[in-house]
């Protein structure tokens, strides 16, 4: 009887908490595609209502998915990633090997109870909207993460993928290069590099990453070591 017992209370004090991990991975996912849809507020319930993107306008395009670590609706890559279209961008310009991609991102630790090390929402307009707040990088340069480079390949201006990458197999952050110096996207506050490198210093845990990339602009090499802008 009393085996009984203490056999219910363990299962009542667990289940919770597992219960809360999945609930915190589901609910991340959605907050962080607001970052990036666009400048007005887009709460985690809107999101979670949202089940297809053809019930969604264009401000509220970036949905929930289900449970992420299920990876439904995900299309595994070759390389071993996996990623999703939230958004199709425009034009007929996709990005390839060569290009010049600015973006825009945010980044989770999906693996570990979806803690952001780079989340969107500072100052907006005036200075703020100027090139300089996104990111940059030529596709086959190596100086972003081998994952998140090969998934820019095939995006046009304003789509949204979501990329979810596996630790090791050479598709995420190196461990030799603890400050993201040479390998990027590096988190731009403390508290976000602190977040970034508990996982990744951490074998103890999940360390998968989930990236939410916005591509703002494609820049086609011009043949003479430039590029013209996209």
């Amino acid at each position: 009887s009393s085996s009984s017992s203490s056999s219910s209370s363990t299962s009542t004090e667990t289940s919770p908490s597992r219960m809360n991990r999945r609930q915190a991975m589901t609910t991340v996912v959605a907050s962080s595609l607001a970052i990036l849809s666009s400048s007005s507020p887009f709460t985690i319930q809107q999101a979670a209502a949202a089940t297809t993107t053809s019930e969604n306008d264009e401000k509220g395009s970036m949905y929930a998915p289900k449970f992420v670590q299920q990876y439904e609706d995900f299309t595994e890559a070759p390389a071993g990633y996996r990623y999703r279209d939230v958004k199709e961008g425009k034009g007929d310009t996709t990005a390839q090997p060569g290009d010049r991609v600015v973006f825009d991102w945010s980044g989770y630790t999906i693996g570990y109870f979806g803690r952001p090390f780079q989340a969107k929402g500072g100052p907006q307009g005036g200075a703020f909207d100027k090139d300089l707040d996104y990111e940059r990088t030529v596709i086959g340069s190596g100086v972003m993460v081998k994952g998140l480079e090969e998934a820019f390949v095939g995006m046009k201006s304003g789509g949204v993928r979501q990329v979810v990458l596996p630790y090791g197999a050479g598709l995420s952050y190196p461990s030799d290069d603890p400050n993201h110096d040479r390998v990027g996207p590096k988190p731009s506050t403390f508290s976000g590099m602190r977040a970034l490198n508990f996982v990744l210093d951490n074998p103890r845990v999940d360390r998968t990453m989930l990236f939410n990339v916005k591509v703002i602009r494609i820049d086609k090499p011009n043949g003479k070591g430039g590029f013209n802008r996209g």
